[in-house]
């Protein structure tokens, strides 16, 4: 794996936890806390089966069947954050899609970065450095970045649906004689997105 494609695999992960906490921020009633809650939650959403439940969380049948009764508690760290994340990606699905779909129609995205830009050569304004962008992006590019994250597309993919609207609504601002200009999006340090 080059240094490239670890910095792509970073960046892909700051994209999808930007839209973990997008998405949560949405959520019209607060998903379930305690792991009892959770499992009881997510055993309904794998229609009863606690052995479908315990190889999505990758623990034992009966460790779920000792949350399921109370008998345990408190999870161990890996199991917690199974828990959340599985629980968070199962809650309140038809808020979401909602959102996803006036985002991808009307809405747009809102992406705040902090990340390397690179436009020009250096020695002139335009060469790379790090830039905090805070940037509404057009519908037609938020359905783009939705797609590709509903599709598991690769880090590169995804990577490059991000850096294509920053570029457009951002750097490009609709052609203004910078149409063709080429952008370097790289490093980036911390990344939210807004519906």
């Amino acid at each position: 794996m080059t240094d490239d494609d670890v910095k792509r695999a970073r960046t892909r992960a700051r994209i999808l936890e930007g839209f973990a906490r997008a998405e949560r921020a949405l959520f019209t009633r607060p998903a379930p806390k305690s792991a009892r809650a959770q499992m009881k939650f997510l055993r309904t959403r794998e229609k009863g089966s606690t052995k479908s439940l315990a190889d999505r969380l990758g623990v034992s049948r009966k460790t779920v069947q000792r949350y399921l009764s109370g008998a345990s508690t408190k999870p161990n760290k890996r199991l917690q954050a199974a828990l959340v994340q599985e629980t968070e990606s199962e809650w309140q699905p038809q808020v979401r899609a909602q959102a996803r779909q006036r985002a991808a129609s009307s809405g747009g995205l809102v992406i705040s970065c902090r990340a390397y830009f690179g436009l020009g050569p250096e020695g002139t304004s335009d060469a790379g450095r790090v830039r905090d962008v805070t940037v509404a992006v057009s519908p037609s590019h938020a359905a783009a970045i939705i797609a590709a994250r509903e599709e598991g597309a690769t880090e590169s993919d995804l990577h490059d649906a991000v850096a294509e609207a920053i570029a457009d609504a951002y750097f490009r601002q609709g052609g203004g004689g910078r149409a063709g200009l080429e952008v370097k999006f790289a490093d980036v340090e911390w990344l939210n997105i807004t519906f």
